[in-house]
């Protein structure tokens, strides 16, 4: 009994050491997440000056707001293009890098390039090459081909697709190669002994051990999704072609113009979607786990 008790004390002790660690972290997350977006739920509710109760007029309304309902067929579509383009590219690529040896290492980093370079010089290298007067017009014009301002028509959505895709594909690269060094070397030993290819070994092997690292990738490449903002901001300012015109503009205009309404209401229905998407995601990698 006294072995007990003492072991019962010990893990009494160990809780509030832990709880002590933590408090400060969750207090930081308190005062500057939790607490000002239950204001933005608390605004969702009311008008703009924060004064008369509008119920969910404010929700009913962005149903009605072309600016709104466009930036979210264009924030969707981009990231169902982008991201199975991206966790399938970065994983081939990881694949084949991971039995490259030394060289492989050395493509791995080079693909780390594109984030530590500042988003003012991915700026300057799109205007230079995609300004109706820029590099890839000139070469048009040189081969006798059609010039497009790139910027200024459909092409500014693919633009921005490839921008995302330069941008986040080492680092999916890195995770994968971490998701792939886990797996043990045995498995791989024992399935050739047994007569299995490369291929029996990649889906019965490799892709089963990598549903962990699957799921938290997908989620990163999602949420890496919405910072393509600040490039597309940058080139075209607050009202760009029609194609790039994502959520992130229309709570930047909103914001300048005042609209904290329609923003709040915007804000609580993208985070209740985002939220939604993740919980059905671990709950689909739950089933295959």
């Amino acid at each position: 009994m006294r072995r007990h008790g003492r072991k019962k004390a010990g893990i009494r002790k160990k809780n509030r050491a832990a709880a002590v660690f933590l408090l400060p972290s969750l207090g930081g997350v308190a005062l500057f997440v939790l607490i000002p977006f239950a204001d933005v739920i608390r605004r969702s509710f009311l008008d703009a000056m924060g004064m008369e109760f509008k119920g969910i007029g404010n929700y009913l309304e962005l149903f009605h707001n072309s600016a709104f309902l466009l930036a979210v067929k264009n924030t969707m579509r981009f990231a169902f293009i982008c991201i199975p383009v991206l966790l399938l590219f970065s994983l081939g690529i990881a694949v084949l890098l991971t039995g490259a040896g030394k060289r492989g290492k050395l493509l791995k980093n080079f693909y780390l390039i594109p984030m530590a370079v500042p988003v003012a010089s991915i700026v300057l290298l799109w205007k230079f090459l995609f300004h109706s007067q820029g590099f890839l017009s000139a070469f048009c014009s040189m081969v006798h081909l059609p010039s497009l301002d790139w910027m200024n028509s459909s092409a500014a959505f693919w633009v921005l697709v490839v921008s995302y895709l330069w941008k986040n594909m080492g680092y999916d690269i890195i995770l994968w190669s971490a998701g792939l060094a886990a797996i043990p070397d045995n498995l791989y030993e024992a399935a050739r002994v047994d007569g299995a290819g490369s291929l029996d070994c990649f889906f019965r092997i490799t892709l089963p051990n990598l549903l962990p690292v699957f799921y938290t990738i997908t989620v990163l490449s999602f949420l890496n999704s919405f910072k393509v903002f600040r490039e597309a901001y940058l080139v075209a300012g607050d009202y760009p072609h029609d194609s790039m015109y994502l959520l992130q503009h229309v709570f930047n205009n909103w914001f300048r113009e005042l609209s904290l309404d329609k923003m709040a209401a915007g804000a609580v229905l993208t985070f209740l979607a985002v939220l939604i998407l993740i919980l059905l995601l671990q709950r689909a990698w739950g089933r295959e786990g």
